[in-house]
């Protein structure tokens, strides 16, 4: 875990910890190039380590083997890796499949981006033109003799998606906003995000998403799938995101300063927590605190609506200093 992964599982923990919710954790590791099991056991480890715990999931007690394979989930509503989902999002796709929701596109990443000659609407990549929506099967079949492997992309419903955000407030989309028809599955196999995701939530009970606000333009994405299928949608609220001194939101990239090498280096588990607090307007100082006491005076509504900068600090203290440089 890096910093921005603490702050974000902090900040969900305390919104279902001060309502008296049941959190769960959900290993997102459908990507087999992304994912391994060690990673899975050094997650489990670093929240452990900062005082943050969860009902239902992989090791909820604690016990994991030695190499992170084997973690004893509990819960009613396993598997909790998404690795192990995977015939819940096949039989979902095949279901719209014959429902004629989705279609093949054959267009790499970088002719969409030749194509919409526009910016990125996130990380999802350039916005989608339709290139491949007609296609007939004559030109389908040519494509994939060239040796063209297609994604699976929804055909998105017109209209407008509302919600109303625990942080942000009232939220309107279209999906044309968002990026127009979206992926479901990807070219080499692997099942979206999106799909994962959204088909998780329903299906686990999940009332309350609590996430970054880099994720706003797949709420709507979410949305729409889960009217098509017929589930009612949790709550969201998109928190701020965690920046460097360079105003980039921290990320793998910043593994030096990850949670376990801070720990190695001495700094301890309520000194992360007490900068995050102050950051996060949950404490008037940065003083250590365990993750728990900030709990009787939490409210989502008290958090921040703009980014926050670690160099916002009134002090950097200096197992932070490699990352508030340049400020």
């Amino acid at each position: 875990m890096h910093l921005g992964n603490a702050w974000a599982f902090l900040l969900a923990w305390l919104a279902v910890r001060s309502a008296g919710g049941t959190l769960v954790l959900r290993m997102e590791d459908i990507d087999p190039q992304r994912s391994r099991p060690a990673y899975a056991r050094a997650l489990v480890e670093d929240l452990r380590w900062l005082g943050l715990d969860w009902d239902e999931g992989p090791a909820v007690d604690g016990v994991i083997s030695a190499d992170g394979s084997d973690m004893t989930e509990q819960g009613p509503c396993g598997p909790y890796f998404q690795s192990a989902r995977t015939a819940l999002y096949d039989a979902t796709l095949d279901a719209l499949d014959r429902a004629g929701l989705v279609y093949p596109c054959y267009c790499t990443r970088k002719e969409l981006r030749q194509l919409a000659g526009a910016p990125h609407v996130d990380d999802a990549g350039a916005p989608y033109p339709g290139t491949c929506r007609h296609l007939g099967p004559e030109e389908r079949h040519r494509r994939e003799a060239q040796g063209r492997r297609a994604c699976l992309r929804l055909r998105c419903p017109e209209g407008r998606f509302h919600f109303q955000d625990g942080l942000l407030g009232g939220q309107s989309f279209t999906l044309e906003d968002c990026g127009g028809d979206f992926a479901l599955r990807r070219s080499d196999g692997v099942v979206a995000y999106q799909l994962a995701v959204a088909l998780d939530d329903a299906l686990m009970g999940i009332t309350q998403v609590v996430r970054g606000r880099d994720i706003l333009m797949s709420t709507p994405r979410q949305l729409a799938l889960l009217r098509l299928w017929g589930f009612e949608p949790p709550a969201y609220a998109h928190i701020p995101l965690l920046l460097d001194g360079r105003g980039e939101r921290l990320a793998k990239r910043h593994q030096s300063l990850g949670v376990r090498e801070l720990r190695r280096q001495g700094v301890t588990a309520a000194e992360i927590v007490g900068v995050l607090a102050l950051l996060a307007g949950l404490r008037p100082d940065m003083r250590p605190v365990a993750a728990a006491e900030l709990l009787p005076d939490f409210r989502l509504e008290r958090l921040p609506r703009h980014d926050v900068c670690l160099c916002d600090l009134p002090r950097i203290p200096d197992w932070l200093r490699p990352l508030c440089l340049p400020c």
